[in-house]
């Protein structure tokens, strides 16, 4: 079959929201002119709205596939690198080689350093869309096409409590719990009572059968970070994510060394080639590949990679308006070692009203989308906060 890719087109989304993600301000922290700021826990940059970009392409036929990737900062760049560079390369070609056209984007840049960043951010968002057309062509649900479907319902574990004290954290975990959920991961660049005070809070709260994680936002060094993890061990720590910096590859695999918990660590990684790099150094057991930055082939190459080396995945899942999250529900759905999946449930819930989709959260799960390809199509009410309306 012939999907002959006609038009690639983009724009970028922006979702106001009242308290910033990870919550609210800290001290010395500010919004700038820009809207971001800047933690200073782990002097690390966010936008203070939701924000990604989205990708539609069509067919010949008039087929439409939807992508989404990665815009929270500077997101002209990578509507930029589609436009002036991606777009006329793939414009004509068989929208249903997506693998291989993936990999052809890949090796046209990777020679001159061009192998993460912006502009894997952009084969993210392409291949997610022709992988919605190839469903759709086919009648079948990417987590179909991607040799089937496991599980139709995914285990969600709550990520972040965005709230100013560690009492009002605590209580609101609880009332996640309350709703049938058994996971829950707090962030350390916001735990200003420190993250040994709130591991045992958490615990205390929550009880001894509930899943804690940690999210340590690449702030420390090896040893301090075996440090960190050791005094929160006693209280059945679950895994600490991001320990030290994503680049300190030996120190991440002297954490994993060190210490009893698990290490998780994948959310910036965009290819297998990064997941490979810590992965022969025993330097994680849990892998967190971020939809947003890997596309659904990178994705599944790295679950694979998990496989062969008896790792964990546990996807990671961040700011958009939900295209690239079902994306990652649909290569999760057939993941054979899969114990949860990040729940972002202060940008998930809120902006499920710009999907059409029946793709929800709830009682702990994640409900599959349905319908061929990803089982989305944004709503007329995304267009609103939108740079362009793609829905003609």
């Amino acid at each position: 079959m012939i999907s002959k890719i006609e038009s690639v087109e983009t724009c970028v989304v922006t979702i106001p929201r009242e308290t910033p993600y990870l919550g609210p301000l800290g001290e010395g922290e500010e919004v700038n002119r820009k809207g971001y700021l800047v933690r200073a826990g782990n002097r690390t940059v966010y936008p203070s709205v939701d924000r990604s970009v989205i990708v539609k392409i069509t067919d010949a036929s008039g087929t439409v596939g939807w992508g989404e990737t990665y815009g929270i900062c500077a997101p002209n760049a990578v509507t930029e690198i589609i436009e002036d560079l991606l777009a006329p390369v793939i414009e004509g070609r068989n929208a249903l080689d997506v693998a291989c056209i993936h990999e052809d984007l890949y090796d046209m840049m990777h020679v001159r350093g061009y192998f993460g960043g912006f502009y894997l951010d952009a084969l993210a968002a392409i291949d997610i869309a022709l992988w919605d057309i190839f469903g759709k062509h086919s009648n079948q649900t990417v987590a179909q096409l991607l040799g089937g479907t496991r599980r139709k319902k995914i285990p969600a574990y709550v990520s972040g409590l965005p709230e100013s004290t560690l009492e009002k954290r605590c209580a609101l975990a609880k009332k996640w719990q309350d709703k049938g959920f058994t996971g829950f991961k707090f962030a350390g660049v916001v735990s200003h009572e420190g993250m040994a005070n709130e591991m045992a809070a958490l615990r205390e709260t929550l009880g001894p059968d509930a899943d804690i994680m940690v999210d340590m936002h690449w702030k420390f060094s090896a040893a301090e970070a075996t440090r960190v993890i050791k005094a929160m061990e006693p209280h059945n720590l679950y895994f600490a994510e991001a320990p030290c910096a994503p680049e300190d590859i030996e120190g991440l695999a002297t954490v994993a060394r060190s210490v009893a918990t698990p290490v998780a660590a994948g959310e910036e990684w965009r290819t297998v080639f990064e997941a490979r790099e810590r992965v022969n150094r025993n330097a994680c057991s849990i892998l967190q590949p971020e939809m947003g930055h890997t596309g659904i082939t990178q994705f599944s190459r790295i679950s694979q990679l998990a496989q062969a080396f008896h790792c964990r995945i546990i996807p990671h899942a961040s700011i958009g308006v939900g295209i690239f999250q079902a994306a990652s529900l649909h290569a999760s759905a057939n993941v054979l070692h899969l114990p949860y999946h990040e729940y972002q449930h202060s940008v998930f819930d809120r902006n499920l009203q710009f999907l059409e989709t029946d793709m929800d959260c709830r009682n702990g799960y994640f409900s599959l989308p349905s319908g061929p390809g990803l089982g989305v199509t944004p709503s007329k009410k995304l267009w609103a906060f939108s740079t362009k309306d793609l829905s003609s």
